[in-house]
């Protein structure tokens, strides 16, 4: 992968779904789809721990060209992608063919897609069904992790669910 490829939300969506990958949109790009304002340039995802699930995230993950993202090195170091090495970690942050991909196993203020999967919510994208984070999950994972960027974007989706509780519609999933 000799430069970066640009986010491809699409290829990663279809990637996943393809190799049967049980997992839920978490973060910023979850929260667009409830119609937080902030676009975002990376995928980040909480996948279930079951070992069938992590071969088939490590397939797809191989069919991306996955390597470990750094700052000091963008394109990517290689890494052996197998269940085995998935499992050693919480946390992956990852270049990919459909750019930038943050698989975390246990978010921020989560316990994971045991935790997450049961109240998340289904969202048909690129004719898949995505199962997301709930706007009040992805709050609280955003107050966990408690950066900068992300107390900016707590401001923002207390502001969405005030705004909802005030009567207004949470606005429609695309279809």
């Amino acid at each position: 992968m000799p430069e970066l490829a640009p986010f491809d939300p699409e290829l990663l969506v279809r990637t996943l779904a393809r190799h049967r990958v049980q997992y839920v949109l978490i973060g910023a790009l979850a929260a667009r789809l409830f119609g937080f304002p902030r676009v975002t340039a990376d995928a980040d995802i909480a996948p279930s721990r079951e070992a069938d699930n992590l071969i088939h995230l490590a397939d797809a993950l191989h069919e991306l060209e996955a390597r470990i993202y750094t700052e000091t090195i963008p394109e990517g170091l290689a890494f052996d992608c197998n269940p085995a090495m998935l499992a050693r970690g919480d946390t992956w942050n990852l270049i990919t063919r459909a750019g930038r991909v943050d698989v975390m196993f246990a978010p921020a203020g989560t316990r994971g897609y045991a935790e997450l999967a049961p109240s998340a919510v289904h969202f048909e994208v690129f004719d898949q069904d995505l199962l997301v984070a709930r706007l009040e999950d992805i709050l609280r994972s955003k107050e966990a992790a408690d950066r900068p960027q992300d107390r900016q974007d707590a401001m923002l989706i207390r502001a969405m669910l005030a705004d909802r509780k005030d009567g207004l519609p949470p606005p429609s999933g695309p279809s």
